[in-house]
């Protein structure tokens, strides 16, 4: 797993950037990154792993749906602290999940912990659940974002 130069980059003191190939494996890099980031501004142990979760299942996400397994793309996460409010964009070069709301509604657990239904399919409840805010479908000139919001305390 080669890692290309520049793949993150610290903008200011609030901001950093990862840019990462659309490869699975390469979310862990965004996870150690969002979770050294949220250290740093003093974010708690459980939250931090709310935090790692969260990004894991975006990026995971922002690779397959979004943009298909292809490996020529890339995701692109964008981490920005300031007053107790950790946000996260993950964008996808994709066309997001149209109108859709399927991917969005709740997944029957008790199904899943019984086998009676694929275990996939837990990202987006599993995001809904850790964050205190997020935002699907966000769609910009260069792609579908997923913007996420965490409070230093949840």
């Amino acid at each position: 797993m080669a890692v290309k130069k520049e793949c993150i980059r610290i903008l200011d003191d609030h901001t950093i950037e990862i840019n990462l190939p659309n490869e699975m494996g390469y979310e862990r890099i965004a996870m150690a990154c969002s979770a050294s980031f949220a250290k740093i501004v003093g974010f708690s142990p459980d939250r931090i792993e709310d935090l790692k979760t969260a990004v894991s299942e975006a990026c995971i996400n922002a690779m397959e749906h979004g943009n298909k397994n292809d490996p020529d793309a890339r995701v692109f996460i964008t981490m920005h602290y300031d007053d107790h409010i950790f946000s996260v964009s993950v964008m996808d070069q994709g066309e997001g999940m149209g109108n859709s709301s399927e991917s969005l509604e709740e997944p029957d657990i008790e199904k899943k912990i019984l086998n009676l239904q694929t275990p996939r399919g837990l990202g987006i409840f599993l995001i809904k659940q850790l964050v205190d805010h997020v935002e699907f479908n966000q769609i910009t000139d260069e792609g579908h974002m997923v913007r996420m919001i965490l409070k230093i305390a949840g």
